[in-house]
């Protein structure tokens, strides 16, 4: 029998941790603020699926298996410390540019379909503290006596609820408003994601070297 009491506080530690600010929420953010809400989403399409991933590794019990092997999640970790900082570097390249005219016509942001979605499920899947994330929310409602059904539910749930909290973010910073205002101050604007991400991109390295 599901445990649906139980599945809801799943979903709501997941939305919480999902929802909060972080790298994935920051560049789907500026992505939607640079370039509309069609290209937000599509980015946001592969952030989520590179939480589901991170998902099916954490519902099937390798997340533990990750955790316990010390060289693999440091390599993980400095791998995903290194594209924060890649995308560190993108940010502050367009940050020195030249502004665009209008908004939606940011050169860093003017990728095809396929190239955006990538960059999505690269940012996530290089993020393997999302599996902690994934174990601490499913840890919430899930107990030794619920069976694969319920787990099947809760993974997908999450999923779902990891692709609604992107949309939202996508369309809120696509509005026009917002869009005017990144297009005033995207020097500003881009310096400082620039910032963050290398701040973030610093302590996930930092953090695996420590480990080691």
């Amino acid at each position: 029998m599901i445990d649906w009491t139980g599945l809801t506080s799943i979903l709501a530690a997941f939305l919480i941790v999902a929802a909060s600010p972080g790298p994935a929420t920051l560049a789907v953010s500026t992505v939607s603020a640079a370039s509309g809400r069609k290209s937000g989403m599509i980015f946001g399409a592969g952030l989520a699926f590179g939480l589901a991933f991170w998902g099916v590794i954490a519902a099937t019990g390798l997340g533990a298996i990750l955790q316990a092997s010390t060289h693999l999640l440091i390599a993980l970790k400095v791998g995903g410390g290194i594209y924060l900082l890649w995308l560190a570097y993108g940010s502050a390249r367009s940050a020195m540019r030249a502004a665009p005219e209008k908004p939606g016509l940011d050169s860093q942001f003017r990728s095809s379909e396929k190239r955006l979605f990538v960059k999505g499920l690269a940012l996530n899947l290089s993020n393997p503290k999302a599996v902690v994330a994934w174990m601490a929310a499913l840890s919430v409602g899930l107990g030794s006596d619920d069976g694969l059904m319920a787990m099947v539910i809760a993974t997908l749930g999450c999923a779902l609820t990891g692709l609604l909290i992107y949309a939202a973010y996508a369309a809120a910073f696509s509005l026009s408003v917002i869009m005017n205002g990144y297009v005033k101050f995207r020097r500003w604007i881009d310096g400082l994601v620039s910032a963050l991400f290398a701040i973030a991109g610093i302590a996930l390295i930092r953090s695996a070297l420590t480990r080691s």
